[in-house]
């Protein structure tokens, strides 16, 4: 298979359309969704939920949170390991996953806590759903960690048994997790294939999904950003690595002219999730910065990295004010020099997310 030789320009341009950041704007949200594979769940909400900030950012002003809300409660979404995604592409992730929490010290710990694993489907088969607090912790040995997760042997068991696919995460009550069985949530064919088979389908989706990533590299929490030998090789001019790109985006690259736009990101989307290809591709530093004492922060507490065209142009360190209805600026940290185009569009696009947040004032403290 012959290598494709990409610019960093064209990589740059590859990765922006598959993550759905070009001027072609998605109009539903299920099927960005699953050209994203997942929006992942985070409780910090200094502007809004991770899950609505990268929605906002592709579908714009007519994506509402309810629309989310709805779509899980309907069962066109589900929750899973801190991640939603669409219940269609459920059966490859749990077969994945399956596959993990048979080996090693998991599988070890659950065969020694039989009972505790049939008390816990006993309850939620006569009581469910319920959150992890009202189920009783009647293991008989316990997790052990060095870590927060020390002792806590009700939340263990319901990850094994999620992950197996035993039980499903049913909704929500407040920011609780609500448990059941997960014959009561999925769909009655669901069906899991090998996990060799799961392990490539999942590749070939996150790279049509990142468009250009790495074949091997160092593991992130949550979720990949190396995709195996999905796709066709690729080099990428003055860039070490064993570049793989989605052949979709190549035609796409090929036959259909570029056009960007300016987006506000959120600190977890996935376009920036992978650090070293954000430095690489668009020599772009950044760092989540909110567990950092503030005289250590360079950018903000939550600050969002901003995207022009097919760059990565700096970064928004701004507040949502609830209680005042404001939406404060406190910085713009810029990466490259903002011509008078480039403030028009950033000005527009912070006003654009005010107003999706229903914020009246927005004030300008720098």
């Amino acid at each position: 298979m012959a290598v494709h030789r990409l610019s960093r320009e064209q990589a740059r341009r590859i990765a922006i359309r598959a993550q759905l950041l070009d001027a072609d704007r998605p109009t539903d949200l299920i099927e960005m969704i699953k050209q994203l594979t997942f929006l992942q769940l985070d409780p910090t909400a200094a502007i809004a939920p991770n899950a609505d900030l990268v929605a906002w950012s592709r579908l714009g002003a007519g994506y509402r949170p309810a629309d989310l809300t709805s779509a899980l409660q309907d069962r066109r979404l589900v929750e899973i390991e801190a991640r939603i995604r669409a219940m269609d592409d459920i059966g490859v992730h749990l077969a994945e996953s399956a596959e993990w929490a048979q080996s090693g010290r998991y599988r070890r710990w659950v065969e020694d806590n039989t009972t505790f694993r049939r008390d816990i489907l006993r309850r939620l088969k006569s009581s469910g759903p319920l959150v992890s607090r009202d189920i009783p912790d009647t293991s008989t040995v316990a997790w052990g960690s060095t870590g927060w997760t020390n002792n806590r042997n009700v939340t263990q068991m319901l990850q094994w048994l999620t992950a197996t696919g035993e039980i499903a995460i049913a909704g929500r009550r407040g920011k609780q997790r609500l448990f059941d069985l997960a014959e009561r949530v999925y769909p009655s064919d669901l069906t899991l294939p090998p996990g060799a088979v799961a392990y490539k389908i999942n590749n070939d989706r996150r790279l049509r999904s990142l468009g250009i990533a790495r074949a091997t590299g160092t593991a992130l929490p949550f979720e990949p950003v190396t995709v195996g030998d999905s796709g066709e090789p690729a080099v990428v001019d003055g860039i070490n690595g064993d570049w793989r790109v989605d052949p979709e985006q190549l035609t796409a690259l090929r036959d259909t002219e570029f056009g960007g736009r300016t987006a506000l990101l959120s600190p977890f989307d996935r376009l920036i999730y992978d650090r070293v290809r954000a430095q690489q591709l668009w020599d772009f530093e950044f760092t989540l910065e909110m567990y950092k004492p503030k005289s250590k922060r360079r950018w903000g507490y939550y600050a969002l990295p901003i995207v022009h065209g097919d760059q990565l142009v700096g970064k928004l360190d701004a507040t949502a004010d609830r209680k005042a209805g404001a939406f404060r600026i406190h910085a713009i940290h810029p990466d490259v020099r903002f011509t008078r185009a480039i403030d028009r569009a950033v000005q527009a696009e912070i006003a654009d997310l005010a107003g999706w947040l229903d914020l009246s004032d927005l004030i300008d403290e720098r």
